[in-house]
C-alpha cells in the first residue's frame, strides 16, 4: 500500500479540486460574520473549534501532531498566520476575486525572493510566468492611478507572507508532518486572535458597523448571528485541509499544486451565481492569467 501512495494522480486531482471548491465557497461567507464580530474574535473561536479536529487527524494516523523542530514550525506558523490575517481582512472588504488574486501573488514573490534574494536560477519560462501573473493581478485588482485605493494592497501583503511561509515550509520544515504544520498555524492564529482582542479591550478603537469594522472591532457577545458562519469556516476549513493533505499524499507536488488554482474559479463563480458579485471580462481574463502563470511556475519548479 505504501508503494502505491504516489501513484493516483486522478484521485489526487479530485481531492485537490474538491478542497479548493469547498474553500472557494466558504470563504465567500467571511463577509457575513464580519458584519457582527471582529477579525480577532473570529480567529480565537475558529482556532478553538479547529484544534480538536486537527488533533483527531493525528490520532487517526494522518501525521504526527508534535513538531520535530519547534523553532522552525513556530517561524513558519507565524508567517502563514500573518498571511491569513491579511487575506481574511481582505475578504471582508472586497470581492473574493480580488482577495484571491492578491493572495495568489505568492508564486511571484517566491520566485523574486529565491531568485534575487537567495541567488537561485530562474529560467525563462518562470520569468514569463511572473510577467503573466503580474498582468493578471492588475486585471483583477484594477488599480486606478487617479484615485488609488490602498485597500487592494491588503491581500497582496498576504501573498508576500504566504510566499515567505512557503519558502520556510520547504527550507525549514521539510521533515515535519502536514498535521504538525496545520496545528502550528491554528495555534498561531488563535494566539494572534487572543492578542488582538486583549489589545482592543484595553485600547478600544472606533469601529464602524458592518464588514468595514472587521479589523478594529473588539470582542462582541453574544455572537448569535455569527456562530453559524464561524462553524462553517471551522468545519469547512478542516475538511478542505484534510482533502488537501490527501491530494499531496496521492500525487506529485508539482502536479497537484496546479489544481490549487481552481479556487480562482470556484470562489468568484460562486460569488457571482449566489451572492450577486459582479465579475467583468477583464477580471475573468486576469483570473485565467494568474492560474496559467501559477501552473507554469508549479510545473517548472524543478527547472
Amino acid at each position: 500500500m505504501q508503494a502505491d501512495i504516489k501513484n493516483s494522480p486522478v484521485a489526487a486531482a479530485a481531492f485537490m479540486v474538491a478542497a479548493m471548491a469547498l474553500i472557494g465557497v466558504i470563504d465567500n461567507f467571511i463577509v457575513r460574520l464580519a458584519e457582527t464580530i471582529g477579525l480577532w474574535q473570529f480567529h480565537v473561536v475558529r482556532s478553538a473549534m479547529m484544534l480538536p479536529i486537527v488533533f483527531l487527524m493525528s490520532v487517526i494516523g494522518l501525521g504526527q501532531f508534535g513538531p520535530q523542530r519547534l523553532w522552525a514550525v513556530v517561524v513558519r506558523s507565524l508567517l502563514i498566520a500573518t498571511a491569513m490575517l491579511f487575506y481574511f481582512s481582505a475578504l471582508a472588504l472586497m470581492p473574493i476575486a480580488q482577495a484571491l488574486a492578491g493572495l495568489f501573488t505568492s508564486p511571484i514573490f517566491i520566485l523574486l525572493i529565491t531568485g534575487l534574494g537567495m541567488g537561485q536560477r530562474i529560467g525563462p519560462w518562470r520569468v514569463m510566468a511572473v510577467a503573466l501573473g503580474f498582468t493578471g493581478i492588475l486585471f483583477v485588482l484594477q488599480p486606478d492611478p487617479q484615485d488609488f485605493d490602498w485597500k487592494i494592497l491588503i491581500p497582496v501583503v498576504g501573498g508576500f507572507f504566504y510566499a515567505l511561509a512557503a519558502i520556510a515550509t520547504r527550507s525549514l520544515c521539510g521533515g515535519e508532518s502536514t498535521v504538525a504544520l496545520l496545528g502550528g498555524m491554528t495555534i498561531a492564529l488563535g494566539l494572534m486572535g487572543v492578542t488582538g482582542v486583549t489589545v482592543l479591550h484595553f485600547f478600544p478603537m472606533d469601529s464602524v458597523a458592518g464588514p468595514a469594522g472587521f479589523v478594529t472591532r473588539g470582542w462582541v457577545w453574544p455572537m448569535h448571528e455569527a456562530w453559524i458562519w464561524v462553524v462553517v469556516q471551522a468545519v469547512g476549513s478542516a475538511t478542505a485541509v484534510f482533502m488537501l493533505i490527501k491530494a499531496y499524499q496521492l500525487g506529485e507536488p508539482s502536479y497537484v499544486a496546479v489544481f490549487e488554482y481552481s479556487v480562482m474559479i470556484f470562489g468568484p463563480v460562486f460569488a457571482w451565481a449566489v451572492l450577486g458579485q459582479g465579475l467583468g471580462l477583464w477580471q475573468i481574463a486576469g483570473i485565467g492569467l494568474i492560474a496559467f502563470a501559477g501552473s507554469i511556475i508549479a510545473l517548472r519548479s524543478k527547472a
